[in-house]
């Protein structure tokens, strides 16, 4: 069989932490923005970790 491959778009959404932890960013910050409040953009702003239910499925996406 041949090897399995990375789903790209995975590879550009995530980052393994050095306790092999996953984070994230938060949606709704990309367009959009004169509506919200600078509290709601500034959080987020922030990066998230993957919640441990869905850790399994991200992995096998990154394939790590």
């Amino acid at each position: 069989m041949p090897k399995m491959k990375t789903k790209s778009g995975a590879k550009k959404r995530f980052e393994l932490t050095g306790t092999g932890r996953i984070k994230r960013k938060h949606a709704y910050h990309g367009h959009i923005l004169t509506k919200k409040s600078q509290k709601r953009k500034r959080n987020l702003d922030h990066t998230a970790i993957v919640e441990r239910a869905d850790e399994k499925v991200v992995k096998q996406m990154l394939l790590k």
